[in-house]
C-alpha cells in the first residue's frame, strides 16, 4: 500500500507517537519529484574554475532556498497590518530545529533569541548582501547590463541569466594585494575572488542550512505536507546536502538536525558517501557569518 492510501498524517498522530521518527525522517516520505543522480548537478565543468562553479552553486542553492521560505511567509490579508499565517512570532519564538536553539547578535554582539521569522528575514538580507557585494563576488561592472537592481534581481532568481550576466573579473597586478603577488593561493583566486571568498561561502551555506532545519521540524506538516510541496523541499534539499558535502561547505555538526533523512538518502544510493579524505578531516572551526541587527554587513563570530 503507498504512503498516499495511508491518509495525511497529521499533529494528533505525531503525537501519539512520539517515539516514532518524525515523518521527514521515515522511508515513505524521502521521495523525490525527479529521479537520478544528483552529482549530475553538482559536478564542476572541466573547463569552469571552481570558485566560479561554487559562486554559481550558493546563488543557485539560495534561489531554491527562497522559494521555500516563501511557502512559510504566507500572508493573512484578513490581519491589520497583515502578518505571516504560518511562521510568526507565537508559533516559533525561536529559530529551533531538533533541539537546537540558534541565536542571532543585537548591536553589542551579544547573542540573543528571535522568533525564527525574524531570524530568516535577517539571513535572507544577509546573504543578499554577501552576494551582491562586488568585493566578495566580483562581477564586471562595465557591462551595460549591470546595475544594482539587475544584481539583485539575479541574486533572487527573477531574472535569468544569459550572454550579458556579469562574471568574475581575472586578478591584475594593478589591483592585486601583496599577499597575492607574493604567490599565495586560495579557492577562486585565478578568477579574481577574494581570500576570504571559501569562508564568506561556508558561512553562507550555514545559515541556509539552518533555514532548512527550521523549515523541516517546524513547517513540514504545515504547511508542505498539505499543499503537497514536501517532495519539493525535499529536492531542493537533497541538491543543497550533495552540492555541500562535496564541496566541503558543511561540517557534520551543521547538518546534524537533520542527519537522520541524509542517511536515509545515502542508503538509498541517492547521496554519494565521503570520500575517505573527507572522513578524515578534522571538525570544522565555527566561522564568522552573523551580523548584528543593525543590518551592517560586516561579520562577527557567531553564537
Amino acid at each position: 500500500m503507498s504512503f498516499e492510501s495511508q491518509g495525511a498524517p497529521d499533529a494528533s498522530s505525531y503525537a501519539s507517537n512520539s517515539r516514532r521518527p518524525p515523518f521527514f525522517f521515515r522511508d515513505e516520505y524521502s521521495s523525490l519529484i525527479v529521479k537520478g543522480n544528483f552529482m549530475t548537478l553538482a559536478a564542476k565543468p572541466k573547463l569552469v574554475e571552481e570558485g566560479e562553479w561554487l559562486a554559481h552553486q550558493v546563488v543557485e542553492q539560495y534561489r531554491l532556498l527562497e522559494q521555500m521560505i516563501d511557502i512559510i511567509k504566507v500572508m493573512d490579508d484578513r490581519s491589520n497590518p497583515p502578518r505571516p499565517i504560518i511562521c510568526n512570532p507565537e508559533t516559533c519564538p525561536t529559530m529551533s530545529a531538533s533541539g537546537h536553539t540558534y541565536t542571532w547578535l543585537d548591536n553589542n554582539k551579544k547573542p540573543i533569541k528571535i522568533p525564527a521569522i525574524q531570524y530568516i528575514n535577517l539571513v535572507q538580507k544577509w546573504i543578499i548582501g554577501k552576494i551582491s557585494d562586488p568585493s566578495i563576488f566580483p562581477t564586471d561592472t562595465s557591462s551595460s547590463a549591470f546595475t544594482p537592481t539587475a544584481a539583485s534581481s539575479y541574486v533572487t532568481g527573477s531574472i535569468t541569466p544569459g550572454s550579458s550576466t556579469p562574471q568574475p573579473l581575472g586578478p591584475t597586478s594593478l589591483n592585486a594585494p601583496l599577499s597575492q603577488l607574493a604567490g599565495r593561493d586560495w579557492l577562486g583566486k585565478s578568477s579574481g575572488f577574494p581570500e576570504t571568498f571559501e569562508a564568506d561561502i561556508k558561512s553562507i551555506y550555514r545559515q541556509m542550512m539552518r533555514c532548512y532545519a527550521h523549515i523541516y521540524h517546524g513547517h513540514w506538516l504545515e504547511p508542505f505536507w498539505h499543499v503537497n510541496a514536501w517532495r519539493e523541499l525535499n529536492t531542493c534539499f537533497i541538491h543543497f546536502i550533495n552540492v555541500g558535502k562535496l564541496y566541503n561547505l558543511l561540517g557534520d555538526k551543521e547538518v546534524e538536525p537533520m542527519q537522520p533523512l541524509i542517511d536515509l538518502w545515502l542508503s538509498k544510493g541517492l547521496l554519494s558517501p565521503p570520500s575517505p579524505s573527507q572522513q578524515q578531516q578534522p571538525p570544522q572551526q565555527p566561522l564568522k557569518e552573523n551580523v548584528p541587527m543593525g543590518g551592517t554587513q560586516q561579520g562577527v563570530m557567531a553564537s
